[in-house]
């Protein structure tokens, strides 16, 4: 793949022979950004899983990075005003669950209490394409929709790893100081190998990398204690 002059200029300041600590990549990315706009910091994590294994839960990391998301509420009439006051910017059932049917999407995530869910069940081929379907796995499907909201509207984030067994998620911009995006990516590392599966063997962190949106990647050594 052809890369523009800024990106080899940038790639010419890595050393690729070395595996620099998590502060150390932190520092490194900021300094060889060059787009024009604030990009995103990412980091991939490959982690070693055998075919049936996988894993996936969430945080919140303590550096916040996003805009506050726009939680919405499945749920039913006597819930409404409990999930409103908490801070969700739309709740309600059918009203809601026809409005998605006709296109409407103007919430960043999705909550639902259990008994809600054979209804929004009928909406899974339309939020699932967009990650939007509420899950047991990721806290979206609770009874407690205060604490949930509450940890949505904090940043909690999820974190799962692809088909090819790699996390990618994003860990801050590049306007944020370094110590507290490498901040961020220590609490992730720590999750992400706190969900190693019990079977697995091995070292389970394989490989970790971090870049900004448009700048090349840089290697990171990380000791887990496995």
């Amino acid at each position: 793949m052809k890369h523009g002059k800024k990106y080899v200029l940038a790639l010419a300041k890595i050393d690729t022979e070395k595996f620099y600590t998590v502060a150390e990549a932190c520092a490194l990315v900021k300094e060889i950004s060059f787009a024009k706009f604030g990009e995103t910091i990412e980091t991939h994590i490959n982690v070693r899983l055998s075919k049936n294994q996988s894993v996936r839960d969430t945080l919140v990391f303590p550096n916040q990075f996003k805009s506050e998301k726009k939680v919405l509420v499945f749920c039913r009439e006597d819930r409404v005003k409990e999930a409103l006051d908490t801070g969700a910017a739309f709740a309600g059932d059918v009203e809601y669950i026809e409005k998605i049917k006709n296109g409407w999407f103007e919430f960043d995530v999705a909550v639902a209490t259990p008994d809600m869910m054979k209804d929004v069940g009928r909406l899974g081929m339309i939020l699932g394409r967009k990650g939007l379907m509420p899950n047991p796995k990721t806290g979206t499907v609770t009874n407690d929709i205060i604490a949930a909201i509450n940890e949505l509207k904090r940043g909690r984030t999820e974190y799962r790893a692809d088909k090819g067994g790699v996390v990618h998620i994003a860990v801050g911009k590049v306007f944020m100081d370094s110590a507290k995006v490498a901040e961020n990516i220590e609490v992730l590392l720590t999750e992400v190998t706190r969900k190693k599966p019990v079977d697995a063997k091995g070292s389970f962190i394989r490989s970790i990398s971090v870049n900004s949106t448009m700048g090349p990647n840089v290697r990171v050594t990380y000791k887990s204690g496995e």
